[in-house]
């Protein structure tokens, strides 16, 4: 029976090609949220073709949602012959920008040297595409199966994923009682599976003064020299001590075992003016200066400790330096997620990936966050894991690609898991 469904994936090359082709084909920019709708009824209009309840759910109320720009999400389900446990599919359908450096067309798909180009085409149109095509070929040989498949594309994963998987988790869509596996297509390689996440915390920080002319700075007190104080004194002391932090988590790539922060982006002064603006800036000191930043941790660390160190940061500035005050806001924050290689979902996928690629995976964990944060703390759901093809590297990089044999190899992987799960012998 194996041979006959890998057989039957092999046959969809051209199907799985068109198909990763035109998911790419549809941007769906993330900021702002492009497309979403359009990308849904598509693969509503794929899904029940093939014998899937399919739903459109908006998300309303979430960040970003609005008329202009709905938050659109799919589920597609296929009920089984017989009663067992259901295998879902999760695949984000929101893409980041396109930034420079393409030598193709970042939504043109196309297919060169066994590979499809396009924005979207590793990160992870084509591991929704992969997704779908294991899933058309196990029902041709397996129709008499139990329990249930779904498959769902959502959006905003790449902004947080509350428009999108946070939201369906809040509506039960991945409780336990409904849900069993989850597997998640992101790009770790085809013969890696990815365990979980570090912890994320985004906050910004606001350094105030006073506005003054600029011919006068010593009548005011520059925000902007009171944030570079703060850089200075994390090059000092908060970076290094972060380097020194370290985990037993197997994250990937090397660089990320350890704590790490990312100065995500200082803005100061007066506001930054229209690109066809001639004129000349005021001469002013500025009174607020404001950094985000970027901060991902270890499931070692807690989170308190986390924001305690920026904290010391600003306080040991503030002893030295007059006048200095600061404004610590909070944006955001997730907690590590690492699921335990004894999951059920976890040895299903390893031993397909070795029955398929003769090798034992390798288990890996993501150094950002993804959307099993929200099916693990919202949904409650611990049986979850990313695996996809791809390579990790090229996400969000110009001329982003899916080789097309990598689409296949990871489709079997997926189909033979659905055959352990969902075919008792």
């Amino acid at each position: 029976m194996s041979d006959n469904l890998f057989s039957a994936i092999d046959a969809k090359r051209d199907d799985i090609i068109a198909l990763a082709q035109d998911l790419i084909r549809i941007p769906t920019l993330n900021p702002p949220g492009e497309n979403y709708r359009l990308i849904c009824e598509y693969l509503e209009k794929r899904l029940s073709g093939k014998g899937f309840e399919v739903e459109l759910i908006r998300a309303h109320g979430t960040p970003g949602d609005s008329e202009k720009y709905p938050r659109w999400n799919v589920v597609a389900r296929k009920e089984g012959a017989h009663k067992g446990e259901c295998v879902h599919f999760n695949s984000h359908i929101d893409v980041v920008e396109v930034g420079k450096g393409w030598t193709t067309d970042p939504f043109g798909g196309e297919l060169k040297d066994g590979k499809i180009y396009g924005r979207g085409a590793c990160d992870m149109k084509g591991g929704l595409a992969a997704s779908i095509v294991a899933a058309e070929a196990f029902l041709e040989i397996h129709p008499d199966f139990a329990g249930a498949i779904e498959i769902s594309g959502t959006g905003d994963e790449e902004s947080g994923g509350y428009g999108g998987v946070a939201y369906l988790a809040e509506k039960g869509f991945f409780s336990p009682a409904r849900v069993q596996h989850v597997i998640i297509p992101e790009p770790l390689h085809k013969d890696r599976i990815c365990l979980g996440h570090r912890g994320v915390w985004w906050a910004e920080l606001e350094t105030h003064g006073h506005i003054a002319h600029g011919s006068m700075p010593f009548l005011g007190d520059c925000a902007v020299r009171h944030m570079g104080a703060v850089m200075n004194e994390m090059e000092e002391s908060l970076f290094p001590a972060l380097a020194q932090k370290t985990t037993e988590m197997p994250v990937v790539p090397e660089g990320a075992r350890q704590s790490t922060m990312n100065i995500n982006s200082i803005h100061g002064g007066e506001p930054q003016q229209d690109p066809d603006f001639t004129g000349l800036p005021a001469p002013c000191v500025p009174d607020s200066c404001k950094m985000v930043i970027d901060r991902r941790f270890l499931i070692e660390e807690n989170i308190d400790d986390v924001q305690q160190e920026v904290k010391d940061v600003l306080e040991k500035v503030a002893s030295e330096r007059e006048d200095f005050k600061y404004d610590l806001r909070e944006m955001h924050r997730v907690l590590p997620s690492m699921t335990e290689k004894s999951a059920p979902v976890v040895e299903t996928v390893s031993k397909a990936i070795e029955e398929i690629m003769g090798k034992v995976p390798e288990y890996v964990v993501s150094p950002g966050t993804y959307d099993q944060k929200h099916i693990d703390r919202i949904g409650k759901l611990k049986n979850c894991i990313a695996y996809g093809p791809g390579i990790l590297e090229l996400a969000h990089q110009p001329d982003e690609y899916i080789g097309v044999d990598d689409m296949l190899d990871s489709a079997k992987v997926m189909a033979q898991s659905l055959t352990k799960l969902l075919c008792p012998k």
